[in-house]
């Protein structure tokens, strides 16, 4: 077997740890295809693991193969549950186990599931720490700011929680909302009717819905009303009870449109605001809502804010070094950088 990087000679040669499953029938799953998780395991740990029937040995520095075990029995007990287990998943317990083993204070240890969203399309876990943070905040808190880059989970894990809710009847409706802010293009220009020019502006939340609900559930529950997609212009004047409400890309708020739809909130109603400070679209010399609204809401009871970091990056890696490398570029000071910020190109 190919030495995992960041292995030692000292290492392989250390007194293996053992693991054995009871269910042979989720070994497959366990180990992926061509053992690929317990490649990615071995990857990520530096260490050796070695499969042979229902029982595995785990070779390397003793916390690194305590932690391999840790993640084996973890992604076990999810499948035992249900849960599919693929690379994503196992980088998320991976991350998860990182993040308890580091030991950092609270979310950090949340395991993976104890933030496991189920929908009625399937379930979803957080594969980070923050993620689980984030999940459990929702569930806690009236309002929840969700701030950081983008591939962080903010506004998919949001959906997640809303139309697990709406399933259980926690609440009546969903409503989901962004500021239909031209980024470049130009609403005007754009064929069809007003719905048909913002609706591209709102896919990524159509998206996230589809990902959680039969399509002809997300239909049925847009016509009766219990789903809302709006641009954030329609919320005015109204007042949201028994609902789950989501506002996506909140940095491109203005500090009024931010006050009005805080404002919202009725009666057994939860909101998310999502957002990254760093992607101002707003023309230049316009202050954002939603820096605004984190110093106006930081000392409110029932609110709570989850920063996320490029370490909460979920997508592909290489999203991950975009995301440092861009954050890197911006704080050299290259020419026109403070502008930028404000309205990044």
């Amino acid at each position: 077997m190919t030495r995992p990087a960041g292995a030692t000679d000292a290492a392989k040669d250390a007194t293996p740890l053992y693991l054995a499953f009871d269910d042979n029938a989720l070994l497959g799953a366990l180990y992926g295809e061509h053992d690929r998780n317990l490649a990615r395991i071995e990857q990520k740990l530096g260490v050796w693991v070695a499969s042979r029937g229902n029982r595995v040995a785990i070779t390397g520095r003793p916390d690194a193969a305590e932690r391999a075990k840790r993640v084996l029995s973890e992604l076990y007990d999810m499948l035992a549950r249900g849960i599919p287990v693929g690379t994503a998943e196992v980088d998320g317990v991976l991350r998860m186990a990182a993040g308890r083993d580091a030991g950092a204070p609270g979310p950090a240890r949340l395991s993976a599931e104890d933030s496991v969203v189920t929908t009625q399309k399937r379930r979803i876990m957080a594969r980070s720490p923050m993620q689980a943070a984030y999940v459990r905040a929702i569930y806690d808190h009236e309002l929840v700011f969700g701030i950081g880059p983008a591939g962080t989970g903010k506004t998919y894990l949001a959906v997640a929680v809303a139309a697990s809710m709406l399933a259980r009847g926690q609440v009546d409706r969903i409503i989901l909302s962004r500021p239909a802010v031209e980024a470049g293009e130009r609403l005007g220009f754009l064929p069809g009717d007003m719905r048909e020019k913002v609706d591209p502006y709102l896919r990524p939340l159509y998206d996230a819905l589809y990902d959680m609900m039969p399509a002809e559930r997300v239909v049925d529950r847009i016509q009766s009303g219990e789903i809302e997609i709006a641009p954030l212009a329609f919320m005015r004047g109204r007042t949201l009870a028994n609902a789950f409400v989501i506002l996506d890309e909140a940095q491109n708020t203005t500090p009024v449109q931010m006050k009005m739809c805080l404002t919202r909130l009725g009666e057994n109603s939860r909101m998310v605001v999502t957002g990254d400070p760093s992607q101002v679209d707003l023309p230049v010399g316009n202050r954002s809502g939603l820096k605004d609204a984190l110093v106006v809401t930081a000392d409110i009871d029932g609110v709570e804010v989850v920063r996320f970091t490029d370490a909460d990056v979920v997508r592909h890696e290489l999203v991950t070094r975009i995301v440092r490398a861009y954050d890197e570029f911006e704080r050299n000071g290259r020419p026109g950088a403070a502008e930028d910020r404000e309205r990044p190109r």
